[in-house]
């Protein structure tokens, strides 16, 4: 399974062009004359050019009610009030000013009152830079754990009941109870923990938005399927940059250079699937080297692609829900209790279409109207109805549980409702679109030409589904048999004699049926294949190719987790193999090696 994905950034910078008829001598820098020996700068010359000598501070300005910063050069800064002055005002006359003006109570005071003032002015600052420094500590830390729970994929509330619980003890135990006492400072509710990861996800969002890739270059991934001991595996191959034009050879010369520098042979290679069409992703080159592979256009881009295509009426209104929902986010305290309706009610747009029309109308925005075109807003039901079932479908496709098969009944399966759909809108029945279905029997709206919209984009869509997947009734013809073994039928007719017998055999044997419902269904047929070498290495076969480049899209936003601005240099590869790896590192190799390479250093 391979993808290429783009990223780019750009920056500009414009010359600075002075106006029109500005005369810039003045900006000019002169040439320094070379003293030659022969001659003195003049008197006032000298006094130009000489810079101010900085004013020491005094222990006398205490009895002005002045101390110093640790500023170089020193200012003066008032222990009464905490102003800051500039180092010129350090001059009695400037501070005995000060004085009179700002705290004139203060004048004629005893020496020992001003000592005490600033006694009690050092000591405030301490207490307070201590604090904020006990403060950001925790912060930072309170950030730290919670970017841990978000990698580790725990429930938010893990921290405050075991971890923060469970470092106190340890703290308390190793070091001593001031420190077990200092953790607990940490702040780390659950709705805290929340909160930082929502911060550190929407400054993530806020990077990406500056740039897609902050590096320039496009990023070719590679995952290989391959069949293990008992079940059939998935790990990453690489990630490689792509320089240069994005074009099918180079991808190819990428691959076949990994290929050689780690005798992988093309010839194993039994099936590719990319996220685009194989002209573009270096088909041609691979048949040279491998005419028997096989190519697959992923098959969730495909019903992306397919699901894209509606009528100007349908889009009108979807251009109309966007610009609605952009209007909402735009506002943050709106979008916060829009949000909170959602999550407590599950509803979205559709179902808070009157909360919304009353916000619209608050800021006397002209898309108000359309939440009172009750044909308008039929047609907004039809859209949330037939888009919940896309993504229903488009979610059973994802997965590592979705094997092609599975992935090809999915899509024949959406295709045969869709024309049911089509068939009961025949006869004004809707009863499948359940919004749009209560939208018209509670309001006065024509239901033929609502109904008769609804039919031709469902038969549009039909239209595109069989075009976009005219090969899967093809592929999928026969395949029963490696669904279900025990269900013997006319699928395995096409299968060579022997392999039917050991197919009879197969569906006869009781002990690998009781595995058939508790096992996936490339583990069963890992199992079948210690007893059914031949009959289980066919339907492995079946089973191996990659549906779609669902883990290339999941390995992606790992990368942009991984290369940020501050690390774009970084070669991520690595770093991703890593984090995403379904193979656990051989720990005791690693340490012997480690131990071997210590050995062997010179003391």
């Amino acid at each position: 399974m391979i993808k290429a994905d783009h990223v780019f950034t750009e920056h500009r910078s414009e010359p600075f062009l002075p106006a029109a008829g500005v005369n810039m001598d003045r900006w000019m820098k002169r040439p320094v004359a070379v003293d030659t020996g022969g001659g003195e700068e003049p008197a006032d010359k000298c006094k130009k050019d000489a810079k101010p000598k900085p004013r020491l501070y005094s222990e006398n300005y205490v009895l002005f009610g002045f101390t110093s910063t640790s500023a170089d050069p020193p200012q003066p800064q008032c222990f009464f009030y905490g102003e800051i002055l500039a180092n010129n005002s350090m001059k009695p006359a400037h501070l005995q000013r000060h004085q009179s003006t700002k705290h004139s109570k203060s004048v004629g005071k005893t020496e020992e009152f001003y000592k005490r003032k600033l006694s009690e002015f050092k000591s405030k600052q301490n207490v307070m830079m201590k604090a904020t420094s006990v403060s950001n500590k925790a912060l930072e830390a309170s950030y730290a754990v919670s970017l841990l729970v978000a990698k580790s994929k725990k429930p938010h509330s893990i921290v405050e009941e075991l971890i923060l619980p469970a470092a106190a003890a340890m703290a308390e135990i190793m070091i001593d109870k001031k420190a077990a006492d200092t953790l607990k400072k940490i702040p780390l509710s659950n709705n805290t923990v929340s909160r930082r990861i929502d911060d550190m996800s929407v400054n993530i969002i806020e990077q990406l938005d500056e740039m897609t890739d902050v590096s320039g270059h496009a990023q070719l991934l590679a995952f290989v399927r391959y069949k293990d001991v008992s079940d059939i595996n998935e790990h990453i191959l690489f990630c490689k940059k792509l320089p240069g034009k994005t074009t099918g050879e180079q991808m190819f010369q990428i691959i076949d250079i990994f290929f050689k520098e780690h005798d992988l042979q093309w010839k194993t290679c039994g099936h590719i699937c990319t996220d685009g069409a194989a002209a573009m992703t270096g088909s041609v080159h691979v048949k040279k080297v491998n005419p028997d592979i096989k190519w697959l256009h992923c098959i969730i881009h495909r019903e992306a692609l397919a699901s894209k295509r509606m009528s100007p009426d349908l889009s009108d209104v979807m251009d109309d829900a966007v610009k609605v929902i952009n209007i909402i986010q735009s506002r943050p305290l709106n979008h916060r209790l829009f949000e909170t309706l959602c999550d407590e009610s599950g509803t979205e747009l559709y179902e808070l279409r009157s909360e919304v029309s009353v916000f619209l109308t608050q800021h006397q925005h002209p898309l108000a109207l359309v939440f009172e075109d009750a044909e308008w807003v039929g047609r907004l039901a039809y859209l949330a109805d037939i888009f919940t079932k896309l993504n229903e479908l488009n979610l059973s496709l994802q997965g590592k549980e979705s094997h092609i098969l599975k992935m090809y009944d999915k899509i024949k399966g959406f295709t045969k409702k869709l024309k049911l759909w089509e068939n009961k809108c025949d006869d004004g029945d809707v009863s499948c679109f359940p919004l749009l279905d209560s939208h018209l029997a509670t309001t006065d709206v024509a239901r033929g030409p609502v109904v008769k919209l609804v039919q031709a984009h469902l038969s549009k869509l039909c239209m595109d589904f069989n075009q976009y997947f005219q090969d899967i009734e093809k592929k999928s013809e026969g395949l029963d048999w490696v669904r279900n073994p025990f269900i013997v039928s006319e699928s395995c007719s096409k299968l060579p004699a022997r392999l039917q017998e050991h197919l009879m055999d197969l569906s006869c044997d009781q002990g690998l049926k009781m595995t058939y419902d508790e096992k996936t269904l490339t583990e069963f047929w890992c199992d079948v294949e210690k007893e059914y070498p031949e009959l289980g290495k066919h339907a492995l076969i079946e089973l191996l190719p990659f549906g779609s480049t669902y883990m290339c899209e999941v390995t992606f936003s790992a990368l942009t987790h991984i290369k940020t601005k501050q690390r774009n240099r970084l070669d991520v590869e690595n770093s991703l193999v890593a984090a995403v790896s379904t193979l656990s590192p051989e720990l005791s190799k690693l340490e012997r090696q480690a131990s071997s390479s210590v050995s062997l250093m010179p003391r």
